[in-house]
């Protein structure tokens, strides 16, 4: 029996060390990995201080958006301004324009003073500038609707100025109107006043999300939901054709076509798509849907064609990375027991790949959401002043915007309180990539097979 021992000498004539006593070079090299963890850890800790940053800002700028300052006020809808010959007749009243409204407002604000007992030295229409400018619109809307009401007296909830909203939730001071014309310190003191007596308060605003845009002198009026639907039509155009042209040329390519410079070419250039700015596909949409095509300019239909082209590329990648990870075995067994080719593909090999080309789906749908700058060539930047389509044709073809271009557009106004809705409107849409992404991930994992 062999006994090695402390005094075996080394490859350079030194002694080698006990099993149980580290050498210097395994000490350096225990050393050297414990530095590359520390740079992991504080890699990801770096990473993870700057994404509480990011969400911390986005949430703290942003959450005033979805609270708005309201004003209670009672207002007098008398029957000599808005019927004159007291018939009812709708066409009649839908000759007063909200010019016409604008008294009744002026009154209710001068009577809720006088009510409340408060002091000021404002006339009645500086009185009413603290409303929005949308309260006219909104008191029309409600007297079209309702004619029977004219003659009553209706309490109403009106939107208070951006600039009335903005000295509520800190973003504007007294020192800050100095040359503002919007507003005035007395003003801000009848404001004081009301907010002290309950009759103006901020509270949950559903308009934001449900709302239209709104012109730049009307920003507390302004909301997503237009928006919204607009990016849900634009989705609806991709789903469907990104979809199924994306597997079935993932399906052609991985396996049916035949292994030539063709096909290397086509999945070379499928490939350099992936990486092309999306801006290119958005020229390209303006040259061919629009300029060549005539197709109408800032429908959801040509924004969803101009997204199809640019997510096709991610489906039929992460497509074919589904269809290869089915094991070859699955395809021999099929083609062993008597069927076709296709079947074998059909009946077992897409089934098995469903997971994969779904979270690829998913993913590059959200992608195509997020997208800002294609929107911007085809004209989906621009104010709409609509409600939201009623029918799928006018969903597809009726101009509209999208979320990342509504958000786009007010974050260039001049008025803060467009930037603070430009904050909130980009918590609405992380909150649909969030919730796509998630979706993602339940579904392969609730579907993936290992092999």
């Amino acid at each position: 029996m062999t006994d090695i021992s402390q005094n075996t000498p080394g490859p350079e004539g030194s002694h080698a060390g006990s099993l149980l006593q580290q050498s210097d070079r395994t000490r350096k090299r225990n050393a050297a990995e414990r530095r590359f963890r520390g740079y992991g850890i504080a890699a990801i800790t770096v990473g993870l201080l700057m994404l509480a940053v990011l969400v911390f800002t986005i949430v703290s700028r942003g959450t005033g958006a979805f609270q708005q300052t309201f004003i209670t006020l009672d207002v007098e809808l008398l029957e000599s301004k808005l019927d004159k010959s007291g018939t009812r007749d709708l066409d009649a009243i839908k000759k007063v324009t909200t010019f016409g409204y604008a008294p009744l407002i002026k009154n209710a604000v001068q009577a809720k003073v006088v009510e409340l007992g408060i002091e000021t030295d404002l006339k009645a229409k500086a009185m009413a500038g603290i409303l929005s400018k949308n309260a006219a619109a909104q008191l029309r809307a409600y007297v079209l609707e309702n004619p029977d009401q004219i003659g009553e007296t209706v309490t109403f909830r009106f939107l208070a100025s951006s600039r009335v909203d903005g000295y509520l939730k800190g973003r504007v001071s007294r020192d800050s109107i100095v040359n503002d014309k919007s507003i005035s310190p007395a003003q801000l003191d009848l404001v004081d006043a009301l907010v002290t007596a309950g009759v103006a308060a901020k509270t949950f605003n559903l308009d934001f999300i449900t709302g239209a845009d709104a012109s730049d002198a009307r920003p507390e009026a302004a909301g997503m939901g237009v928006s919204m639907m607009g990016s849900l039509f634009m989705m609806l155009v991709v789903l469907a054709l990104a979809l199924p042209i994306g597997v079935a040329a993932s399906i052609y390519l991985e396996e049916f076509a035949p292994k030539n410079w063709l096909t290397d070419v086509i999945e070379v250039n499928i490939s350099n798509l992936a990486a092309v700015p999306s801006i290119v596909f958005g020229i390209l949409g303006l040259a061919v849907f629009i300029n060549y095509m005539h197709l109408p300019m800032s429908a959801p239909l040509v924004g969803g064609l101009v997204l199809t082209l640019m997510t096709l590329p991610t489906v039929i990648i992460s497509t074919r990375a589904s269809l290869k990870s089915v094991p070859p075995s699955i395809r021999d067994a099929a083609l062993g027991v008597g069927a076709s080719r296709m079947q074998a593909v059909f009946h077992h090999v897409l089934p098995l790949a469903a997971p994969g080309i779904l979270t690829g789906t998913i993913i590059g749908l959200a992608q195509a959401l997020g997208e800002t700058a294609p929107l911007l060539l085809i004209g989906m930047v621009g104010f709409i002043a609509s409600n939201a389509p009623e029918t799928l044709a006018d969903g597809l073809l009726a101009p509209n915007s999208a979320m990342p271009a509504q958000i786009y557009e007010w974050a260039k106004r001049a008025d803060p309180a467009f930037y603070e809705r430009a904050w909130g409107g980009i918590i609405i849409l992380l909150i649909f990539l969030v919730t796509m992404n998630t979706v993602a991930v339940i579904l392969r994992r609730r579907f993936e097979r290992r092999w």
